[in-house]
Formats: structure tokens, sequence, C-alpha cells
């Protein structure tokens, strides 16, 4: 029987998805007003010394750890609290960001500053992807998180943009410390005043799978209780289950792409001649790239499956970062960028609904919230493995080396271990 009171979809929930839309955004925003003045402005603004690229990736390694555990702790918590509330505390932890950026007076003032970051990001975003899970039927999968993506990743290169212009009119501190204010404080006065708890959603899901099973069985793991421990899932989406773990690992080392762009990218950019709105548009080819295409790719994988769009998402996406050391100019960066870009929008919603495809409503938003946990983690192990890279070959070109030929061999492990996940393309 369907419920008239939990309905399932984007139209019949438009409101309240659209609220949710405008969190990510606001969310993207948060995190991208970091992404291009922090770093290009490191040394002569916050005084980091020159060449350091341990210390320059210092603040993401920082960032993804602690986004990681978040990740990992907001699945739960949403499924004994609610997805609101924990929304509401992400934004609450936002509030001092802005400040502390406009006050530092050295660079570990920035790393703390990211670590606040990091809260905020793994509890917000989990919270509007988890929700919009919530209240969208399975066939909408991959365009939901191709929507969620694009409204996210659009507002992270949006900031960058924004945010270079703001430094360059007002100075690097003050601009971000408006631009930060209005963002947070705009989030909160939405989610306390519109957004709803989608917790219920995922509750009578779950009573509708006991009562009438859908008739296209999704491939959820075998042998697993209904309500399985926190180590349980964890172990599933490890080790336990080879195409989750494939999912995982993916998911890790596509942030080693994301710690590039966010640190050695726009430092590069800036040595190599380009002023610092040129290093923002450039940069945010690869944003506007990667979020624009997800309305496409998302949508794609509900039709086509995931497994494809996943496995050459991670070798173009691998091709795109070699090739911007392999060339020089504004033009070549630009559209190395948005090759990188289009790699990142065929993998990035589609890993996340492969995980929703194959995990129960009872505990999606735990799996949802580990696997983000590892994802996330890529930003620290990423952000590590390219400063060490750079740091011992003495040339920030190293990094995308390092970087491009791991989402390569990535791709070939997800390629050997997973497999497609679409209930209606591959069901149980």
């Amino acid at each position: 029987m369907r419920d008239q009171i939990h309905p399932r979809g984007i139209r019949e929930n438009a409101a309240q998805f659209s609220h949710q839309l405008i969190q990510v955004l606001l969310v993207g925003f948060a995190i991208g007003m970091t992404r291009t003045v922090v770093p290009a402005l490191a040394e002569t603004e916050f005084g980091l010394a020159q060449g350091s690229f341990l210390l320059l990736t210092s603040f993401v390694v920082a960032f993804g750890a602690v986004k990681a555990v978040m990740n990992f702790a907001a699945g739960r918590w949403s499924e004994r609290v609610g997805r609101k509330r924990v929304l509401l505390w992400g934004w609450l932890v936002a509030l001092p960001i802005p400040a502390m950026i406009w006050a530092a007076p050295d660079w570990n003032w920035i790393v703390a500053a990211t670590i606040l970051l990091g809260i905020n990001q793994g509890l917000c975003w989990s919270m509007t992807q988890t929700s919009k899970l919530d209240i969208t039927r399975p066939d909408q999968r991959g365009l939901t998180m191709g929507l969620n993506e694009f409204a996210g990743y659009v507002g992270v290169a949006l900031a960058g943009v924004i945010t270079a212009y703001a430094a360059e009119a007002l100075g690097a501190r003050l601009g971000l410390l408006l631009f930060g204010y209005g963002v947070v404080c705009a989030a909160l006065v939405l989610t306390l005043v519109w957004v709803k708890d989608t917790l219920p959603w995922a509750q009578a899901e779950t009573a509708a799978h006991r009562t009438a099973p859908p008739a296209q069985l999704p491939r959820y793991p075998q042998g697993v209780s209904e309500t399985p421990s926190t180590g349980e899932i964890l172990a599933l989406m490890s080790w336990r289950d080879r195409r989750l773990a494939a999912i995982s690992q993916a998911g890790l080392v596509e942030k080693f792409v994301d710690a590039l762009v966010w640190t050695v990218f726009p430092v590069v950019l800036v040595n190599r001649g380009a002023s610092l709105t040129e290093m923002g548009w450039i940069v945010g080819i690869y944003g506007f790239v990667w979020g624009g295409a997800q309305l496409v790719t998302g949508r794609l994988s509900d039709h086509v499956g995931r497994f494809w769009p996943n496995v050459l998402g991670m070798w173009i996406c691998g091709m795109g970062v070699i090739l911007v050391v392999l060339g020089d100019g504004t033009l070549w960066w630009g559209i190395s960028a948005g090759v990188t870009g289009f790699g990142m929008a065929l993998l990035y919603p589609n890993l996340g609904a492969a995980v929703a495809d194959i995990t129960p409503p009872a505990w999606r938003g735990s799996a949802i919230g580990i696997y983000r946990f590892w994802r996330d983690l890529g930003y620290a192990i990423g952000a590590l493995g390219l400063g060490v890279a750079a740091h011992i070959a003495g040339a920030a070109e190293a990094a995308f080396w390092f970087v491009g030929l791991s989402m390569l061999a990535s791709g070939g492990l997800l390629y050997l271990w997973g497999e497609e996940t679409h209930p209606r393309l591959n069901p149980a």
C-alpha cells in the first residue's frame, strides 16, 4: 500500500527537495571560500614559508581526517536523532570559521579553522545527501545524486571565483570574512525555518519493504542482520563485500584529485604567471564542469547503470590530471581542468548511487556515512601523498603524476572487483 503521509519522489517532495538543494549549495560555498584565495596567498598573507609543500597540504590533511570521522558519525547519529538536528549542528560549528581566517596570525590558525570546516562539511553534506535519498525513489537515485553534487560543486566553483574578486577588491581577510558570515547565517536561518527531518521517510520505506518487498530486488549483501552493528557495516563497506570495498577505495582515491586542485594547482598556476582571478577561473572550470555535467551523468546512470560511468570516470579524470603538466598556458590548463571535471562528473554521483543501490534503507544512512568516511579520508591520504611526492621531487608537478597514476590504478581495481548495482539492470 502506498504511503500517503511519506510519498517518495522528486516531484512529490519538490519543496523539501529544493530546500535541500539550497543547503548543499551553501555547503559548497562554505568550502569553496577556502579553495583559491587561501592556498594561493598562503605565503604572502598567512606566513607560510616558500616551497613548504608538506605544510601547504597540512590543512587539507587535517580537513580530510576530521571530515572522514564526521561522515562516519553523522550517518549513525542521523538514524538516532534525525537528519535535521545533525544538519543544524554542522552549521553551528561553522560559526567561528570566517573570524578565524580573518584574524589568523599564522598558518596554524588556518589549519584550526579547516578542522572546524571538516566537521561542518562532514555533518552538513552528509545530511543533504541522505535526506534527498530518503524522499526520492530508487529509479531517481542517479538523478538525485547528480542534482545534489551539481548544487554543491557549482557552489564550490562560484565561491572560488567570488572570493578571488572579493580578495582583490577588499583584501583576502575582509573579503572572506564577509562572504563566510553571509553563507553561514543564511544556512542557519534556512535550516531552522524550512528544512524538515526526513528520517520518517526512511523508516516508512523500511516498514514497506517488510510487508511488500520491491519487485526488482536489489543485490543487498547476504548474511547480514536487519539491524547490523556499526562494526559490521564498517567491515562490509571496507572488505567483506568486495563490491562495496571496490566503491570505497575508488571514493578514497578520487579525493586525491580534489586535494590536488585545492592545494597544489592554484600554487602552480600563480607560479607560472596566472593572476589571482585567472587562477580562480581555471580552477572554477574544473568545478563548473564537474558540477554542471552531473545533471546529465547522474540521470544517465539511472538508464545505463553505474558500473561503466564509474570506471570510465576514474580513468578520464586521471588522464585530465596528467594533461595539466604536459602543456602550458591558460587555454591548455582550462581544457585540462575541464577534462578532469568531466571525469569527476561521471564517477562522483554514481559511486554514491551504487552504495545506495545495494544497501537496505534500515542502515543506508550508516553505509553512506562509512562510504563518505573512506572517500573523504582520501583528502588526508591524498594531500599527504602529493605533498611527499612534490617534496621528494622538489617540484609541484610531481604531485600531478602521483594523483593521475593513482586514479588510473584505482579505476582498474574498480573494474576488476565491481559489478553493476542498478536493481533494474542487475537484480538479485
